[in-house]
């Protein structure tokens, strides 16, 4: 394996890495983001048995030790599983998440104490602006959350729109098809009533750019591509309360 690096918008990498034998003969790829700026930022630390893989990627664009922040989408390892290994070897460097993760996992896990974030708090990194916003139980668990670079309209959505596949690093076609098509295999979402609303939240942001963890980043409408994928998960909740429903009068 190797990890790859793309600028998917103006002072944002992707470090990608791909695994072809997880849901073979697609593969998958698990993505990590460095926001650049005075204060740099990475989002998802990767899996900690990436790490070496990762520092080395991280290298080719930056001394490590000048990271300032390390935040995350949900407490997952290949989210934060080497939270500790870039705390280690950046000693300014500060995890960062929402009260909820900070409450049930971070104030425990981190190696340093962390920096706990409001729904809405934007922290300015010096040429960039990261705000974060909660999205608990989407797509996963309570303590879900991403976070939306203001100056380039970049959202940095975690699993939201997961794909199969490595084909590209950026791209401007669908990848709500995709998406879909990845739920129906891997089932990964908590399905829940508010789950859609939450989505269809993020799409008010109007963002340019959606930085996917496992796919490319897409470029274009990214409002009509999360009212897309909302709608969807509408539906998925929809048949979940129905299939309920014939259960219990059964």
């Amino acid at each position: 394996m190797e990890t790859n690096i793309s600028e998917i918008a103006d002072g944002i990498y992707r470090l990608s890495t791909f695994v072809p034998d997880i849901a073979p003969p697609a593969g998958f790829t698990f993505n990590q983001f460095l926001v650049m700026g005075d204060q740099p930022l990475m989002f998802h630390t990767g899996l900690r048995k990436m790490f070496g893989l990762n520092l080395q990627a991280l290298r080719r664009l930056m001394p490590p030790h000048e990271l300032r922040w390390i935040a995350y989408g949900h407490y997952e390892s290949d989210e934060c599983g080497a939270m500790n290994e870039w705390l280690a070897v950046a000693p300014r460097a500060q995890a960062a998440h929402g009260h909820t993760g900070c409450m049930v996992s971070l104030n425990d896990m981190a190696d340093r104490p962390p920096r706990m974030l409001a729904d809405g708090e934007v922290v300015d990194l010096g040429g960039k602006r990261v705000r974060y916003i909660d999205t608990p139980h989407t797509p996963h668990g309570w303590d879900a959350g991403v976070l939306f670079e203001e100056t380039t309209g970049t959202l940095l959505c975690g699993d939201l729109f997961t794909q199969l596949g490595n084909d590209r690093a950026t791209t401007d076609r669908d990848i709500v098809g995709p998406a879909i098509a990845a739920e129906d295999v891997f089932k990964y979402s908590s399905l829940n009533p508010g789950m859609g609303a939450t989505i269809r939240g993020l799409s008010r942001l109007d963002p340019r750019s959606l930085a996917l963890m496992h796919g490319p980043s897409y470029t274009g409408d990214g409002a009509a591509a999360l009212r897309a994928l909302a709608d969807d998960y509408d539906r998925r909740a929809l048949r979940s309360v129905h299939a309920a429903e014939l259960f219990a009068a059964a």
